[in-house]
C-alpha cells in the first residue's frame, strides 16, 4: 500500500503534528529551533492553539531542501 504525502493548504495556518510529518525531526527539536530562530515564530490562534503560517513552513523546506544549515 503507497503511503500518502502529507498535503499543506494552499495558504493559512498548519500546526505541528502536519509539519512534523514532513520534517523528520523530534518535537522538542522543532520547539528549540523555533525558540533560537531556526525555524519560523508561532502564531498563536487561541489560548490552546499554536500553528505556523504555511507560507513559511514552505519556504523552510525549500530552504532545507536546498542544504542551507542556518534557515534564517
Amino acid at each position: 500500500m503507497a503511503q500518502r504525502k502529507p498535503s499543506f493548504p494552499e495558504f493559512g495556518f498548519v500546526r505541528l503534528p502536519q509539519i512534523l510529518a514532513c520534517i523528520p525531526i523530534c518535537e522538542s527539536a522543532w520547539w528549540e529551533g523555533c525558540r533560537t530562530g531556526r525555524y519560523p515564530k508561532p502564531v498563536k490562534l487561541g489560548p490552546r492553539t499554536t500553528a505556523w503560517r504555511v507560507e513559511d513552513i514552505r519556504e523552510l523546506i525549500e530552504r532545507l531542501g536546498n542544504g542551507e544549515a542556518n534557515v534564517r
